[in-house]
């Protein structure tokens, strides 16, 4: 893995789950991590209830937008970490696969979505403390 690792977190909208993964993990970082999102079929724009919900911990997606899964996203990531988009995601060896199993936050309400953030907020903080090598918390 390189100094700074990729990571490359992908929904099929890139409206909700891997925005806030990206987010979170980019906020939690510091620098320390290269963030990228994307989805296999990107939405017009983030779900509200996400960027309300990311909003009340600081984070604004405001100027965040979804973009499109591409070839040469998921080839300079060291891990892709999808959350329900099947196998759109293309396969490169040496690149780490994770599946996240969430709840999809689109037509759900704040509240639902909030929990849905808390436990991306979890795995978020897991995968930081492996890359860096340092105890999960």
């Amino acid at each position: 893995m390189k100094q700074r690792p990729e990571v490359l977190f992908v929904c099929v909208h890139n409206a909700g789950r891997s925005q806030m993964a990206a987010a979170l993990l980019d906020h939690h970082a510091a620098g320390r991590v290269l963030v990228r999102s994307a989805g296999s079929a990107p939405a017009e724009h983030i779900n509200p209830a996400v960027l309300s919900v990311m909003a009340e911990l600081g984070l604004d997606l405001s100027k965040e937008f979804p973009k499109p899964l591409t070839d040469e996203a998921v080839r300079a990531s060291d891990v892709v970490v999808t959350m329900g988009c099947g196998d759109a995601c293309p396969f490169y060896p040496g690149t780490r696969y994770l599946d996240w199993v969430l709840p999809d936050p689109a037509g759900k309400d704040v509240d639902t979505v909030r929990g849905i953030r808390d436990q991306i907020d979890a795995l978020v903080r897991g995968l930081l403390a492996e890359l860096l090598g340092q105890p999960a918390g």
